[in-house]
């Protein structure tokens, strides 16, 4: 694949990005899914979150690429991914990404998820137990699960943080009023969650806001949301059952901090917890370094090797 949103026409990638990694749609039947993938040794899926694409995980990908086969997936809806009107329910969405893996030749992968990207890792985890060998849950609420956010909460902080979640669920008006505005509102989103309001720089929130203006990619932004109630109802039936995996929940000090983890004990037996200093939301692109190397130490426990 070529063209905006692939590997061949994107800004700010790494020296030899290109060289290592290549973009792909998949078709899997009812569904075609981009992924962007390059190295070598054990599968590695990553999974991003709203309002991203798989660009998002550029700055991690090719240090970790000397260690892993890596995958950054466009999730349905997402980037070059197709964009259907239903499935963004949590079953349907990360049934989507273990057939992707299947159709690479990987039965078992680790995984890592951010944000509406940690909710489909949770899910693919889950319903998926014997393929994921450990799991990354970064910087995301569990619907159903975490503590749902009041309506009122006590601080301005706590407003720009929860706000949209409310907004995105609505069946149409929030596309009416962000359609043509996408600039006004995704950029208060990136400013609102980074550690300080530059922590996402203006060049780049400005190609994200040009993937949400490409064609049904607002409404599929939104469509994630949309589907939580019945995600929440799913979420609420995972419970029974416990994920024995290792897992890493990883929050920014600056964002949701130690509550990821304190989210991810209540679904999880076997659970590590990182709070990254001086880090916001958006732990891929704030905290490359210090993201790279906790994932390195975790996937690799001293004395051991990948395997």
């Amino acid at each position: 694949m070529t063209g905006f949103g692939t590997v061949t026409a994107m800004p700010d990638l790494p020296t030899g990005f290109g060289e290592r990694f290549q973009s792909n749609r998949y078709d899997l039947g009812d569904i075609s899914l981009h992924a962007v993938s390059g190295g070598s040794g054990p599968a590695l899926l990553l999974v991003g979150g709203w309002p991203q694409f798989w660009w998002q995980w550029r700055k991690v990908m090719l240090p970790l690429s000397e260690h892993f086969t890596v995958i950054a997936v466009d999730p349905r809806g997402v980037g070059r991914s197709d964009k259907p009107e239903t499935g963004y329910d949590s079953v349907t969405a990360a049934q989507d990404l273990a057939r992707l893996m299947t159709a690479l030749g990987h039965e078992d992968f680790r995984l890592v998820g951010h944000d509406v990207g940690m909710m489909l890792a949770y899910a693919l985890a889950s319903d998926h137990p014997s393929r994921v060998t450990q799991l990354v849950l970064a910087e995301a609420a569990l619907p159903g699960i975490s503590d749902d956010p009041s309506a009122t909460p006590p601080a301005t902080r706590a407003v720009e943080a929860t706000w949209h979640f409310m907004f995105n669920r609505l069946p149409s008006v929030n596309e009416k009023l962000v359609e043509g505005r996408e600039d006004l509102y995704f950029r208060d989103q990136f400013t609102a969650k980074g550690a300080t309001p530059d922590a996402m720089p203006s060049d780049i929130v400005d190609v994200y806001i040009e993937a949400l203006r490409r064609s049904g990619a607002l409404h599929a932004s939104f469509q994630y949301y949309r589907a939580l109630d019945v995600t929440i109802t799913q979420n609420q039936a995972r419970t029974h059952a416990p994920l024995t995996m290792p897992v890493l929940a990883v929050g920014g000090a600056a964002f949701r901090g130690a509550g990821v983890a304190g989210d991810v004990r209540r679904v999880a037996s076997d659970v590590k917890e990182l709070v990254i200093e001086g880090c916001g939301h958006y732990v891929p692109e704030e905290a490359p370094d210090a993201f790279v190397s906790a994932l390195l130490s975790f996937f690799t426990p001293a004395g051991s090797a990948l395997a």
